[in-house]
């Protein structure tokens, strides 16, 4: 699988959250680098958990409106009387 890529608006958003964070809850500092380097590190390690866990999701929910269509396709079959 490719590894992960973020449009570069929506990874500098990201990365200024991390840099937030750890000043907040961390009282730390850390520069650009370093947050980019955690958030390429945590979308290769959870990337593809998350993207797996989004296809099942996905599948589940085909599955149920494949259920439903052919249920709905049962449901106007002429039937003799």
């Amino acid at each position: 699988m490719k590894p992960m890529k973020l449009p570069r608006e929506q990874r500098e958003r990201i990365t200024e959250n991390i840099r937030a964070y750890f000043e907040t809850e961390r009282g730390e500092e850390i520069g650009a680098l370093a947050a980019d380097n955690l958030l390429e590190f945590f979308l290769q390690e959870l990337g593809p958990h998350i993207y797996n866990g989004a296809l099942g999701d996905c599948r589940t929910m085909v599955q149920q409106r494949m259920q439903g269509l052919e249920e709905d396709l049962y449901a106007l079959e002429w039937r003799k009387r």
